[in-house]
């Protein structure tokens, strides 16, 4: 019995595409079926003041919540417990119903303080507007 002799290399290509179309399709598929989530942060830009903003402050009474650069807590300059700060705030709004609350935050104070307390007066359904302190 006579072998045959191969001359040359094992020249033996492979052809891709089959391959690529099953990637873009996998990656097609992926995408169309990713869920993305809708997450929701804090706005803490400040609008400019407006212009007659002299006269309103004088009408309308203000309840200031003050987390200084070490995390403590104060309402109306008497300190207080920072858990305890939306209770406070709302016996406070029994005597001066209709006041806005002012949520002062230290540039040095955790974050989680800041949103704390911003959520807590968000479920309570108490409006609240953040200033940060420099300095």
């Amino acid at each position: 019995m006579r072998r045959r002799v191969r001359h040359g290399g094992d020249d033996a290509d492979v052809d891709m595409t089959p391959m690529l179309d099953i990637v873009f399709i996998m990656l097609i598929f992926f995408i169309v079926t990713a869920t993305f989530l809708d997450e929701k942060g804090i706005d803490i830009t400040q609008p400019p003041p407006p212009p007659n903003q002299d006269n309103q402050d004088n009408n309308k009474p203000a309840i200031s919540v003050y987390v200084d650069g070490k995390n403590r807590c104060s309402v109306d300059g008497r300190g207080a417990d920072c858990e305890r700060v939306v209770l406070t705030v709302e016996s406070l709004l029994a005597d001066k119903p209709g006041a806005s609350i002012i949520l002062k935050v230290h540039e040095l104070a955790e974050t989680q303080y800041l949103i704390g307390l911003k959520d807590n007066f968000d479920q309570k359904g108490l409006t609240s507007k953040i200033e940060i302190i420099k300095g």
